[in-house]
């Protein structure tokens, strides 16, 4: 089996499970770098890391138009419905859940969380997904932090197939910690994110790519916004 992983720009990414379309942290029109628009977008399902504005800014016209569930932390769930969305699963650090196409684990991220209007947006989390028989961690916005080795390990024999890592430095974990995080992950293959969207955050990718090969830590891809891959399960 396997999945289709889309980067539209940002932190925000489509994947095909197979069995439905998860969006993760829908951040389109006001994106300088996205490949498309909130309008534009089909999925099943939407999954949030954190409630800045960076994250969700069109989480709420998209939950309207699609009738997708939105899977989040309670606060994030709170204010959803007091805007009137009410197809949410609330979750927190540790939930597991079922998706489109598997399941999906919230896991924790040292970060802060807070939404646009300024209400507080709980703990900030990453996602865990076996989803299509390929396992993805999606970190959020994160910094490096140790249990990262926790989540790479394979506790059932299965190592993390794909993680995407945030790359973009200043509000994040930048290229030299990433390195340090995929040694504890220790997946197939990393995909950055979070990076060039502004200039203070801006960063070489292709010289990022190039330091993770050469450490030979994982296969590094670097998409530009509308780009996909596709990854197939491999045998534990």
């Amino acid at each position: 089996m396997s999945i289709t992983l889309t980067w539209t720009g940002h932190a925000t990414w489509l994947i095909d499970t197979g069995a439905g379309t998860l969006l993760i942290d829908p951040f389109f029109d006001e994106c300088p770098t996205a490949s498309m628009k909130a309008a534009a977008v089909s999925c099943d399902a939407i999954l949030v890391t954190h409630g800045h504005f960076d994250h969700v800014a069109d989480l709420v016209a998209i939950a309207k138009r699609t009738r997708a569930r939105v899977y989040c932390n309670w606060e994030i769930s709170q204010w959803l419905g007091a805007q009137g969305i009410d197809a949410v699963q609330p979750m927190n650090i540790g939930g597991r859940t079922a998706v489109p196409g598997g399941t999906a684990k919230m896991e924790i991220a040292h970060h802060s969380s807070s939404l646009p209007d300024g209400t507080y947006g709980g703990n900030p989390a990453g996602w865990v997904l076996d989803v299509g028989r390929v396992r993805v961690y999606i970190a959020g916005d994160t910094s490096l932090f140790s249990d990262m080795a926790r989540i790479g390990f394979p506790h059932d024999g299965r190592r993390i197939d794909v993680a995407i890592l945030p790359i973009g430095d200043l509000f994040t974990m930048g290229p030299d910690d990433s390195l340090e995080a995929i040694r504890m992950l220790a997946p197939r293959i990393v995909l950055p994110n979070h990076y060039g969207t502004w200039p203070p955050i801006a960063q070489d990718a292709e010289a990022w790519a190039a330091r993770v090969r050469e450490a030979k830590l994982a296969e590094p891809r670097v998409l530009t916004p509308g780009e996909s891959i596709t990854v197939s399960t491999v045998a534990p």
